[in-house]
């Protein structure tokens, strides 16, 4: 991790020190993907497949607690054959999946005005560091939480950690994601928040949620956060 003191005073953001980024459908293209992993592992052990809709909606939470919410007709006793069958599913096809376009520059741009990057997901420490290989973006991000070294989203577990480790307050970090899981964790953390449309949840229950901005690409949350942080 690169400590917040290599950076000069007058390379300090205009508004944000420290910018988190959810992982799945906001930096990296993976939404179908998930839901068709979410969906094949419920009919592995016997339940009802949810649909696009409902199997999306938990995209961002903790991976079991997820699965549970996604599949009650799974009986408890094989909830952990569940997760496994998912894992199965998603390792077997990740390679599939990369970052949305543009999504390496906006990250280089950040870093070269000084904000400090980090990455809260609903994703394991495994998945996370297998996904940071595969797209080469190791070093890229000063720190990084997963849902199993803390509590799923909205829980604001993770947010609240990275800031403390990089000592930055509330007031000067901005949570970016996709789901209203992310923007209700910024509210819980005292943080403000950007959603983006292109990934798992619709643009009207993520402009409820009252966030700063609703990009609609990549390119759109590109140029606000040159503009406004």
């Amino acid at each position: 991790m690169t400590e917040p003191n290599r950076f000069a005073a007058a390379a300090r953001p205009r508004r944000y020190d420290l910018i988190a980024f959810d992982w799945d459908g906001t930096l990296f293209d993976s939404t179908a993907l998930i839901v068709g992993c979410i969906q094949a592992a419920v009919r592995d052990v016997g339940g009802e497949p949810p649909s696009r809709e409902r199997a999306a909606w938990v995209i961002g939470m903790g991976l079991a607690q997820a699965l549970a919410h996604v599949a009650p007709d799974v009986p408890p006793e094989r909830q952990p054959l569940l997760v496994e069958r998912y894992r199965h599913h998603w390792f077997a096809q990740q390679h599939a999946v990369t970052l949305f376009e543009g999504v390496l520059p906006l990250l280089n741009d950040l870093r070269a005005r000084g904000h400090w990057l980090a990455v809260a997901t609903g994703k394991s420490r495994r998945g996370l560091d297998v996904a940071l290989q595969t797209v080469a973006l190791q070093g890229v991000f000063h720190a990084s939480r997963t849902a199993d070294e803390t509590a799923s989203k909205p829980h604001p577990q993770m947010l609240l950690e990275l800031m403390d480790e990089l000592d930055v307050p509330p007031e000067r970090t901005l949570m970016i994601g996709d789901t209203t899981h992310d923007l209700l964790m910024a509210q819980q953390a005292g943080c403000d928040a950007v959603a983006v449309t292109y990934g798992a949840h619709p643009h009207d229950d993520l402009r409820a949620l009252q966030p700063r901005f609703v990009a609609h690409t990549v390119a759109e949350l590109h140029g606000w956060l040159r503009d406004h942080a």
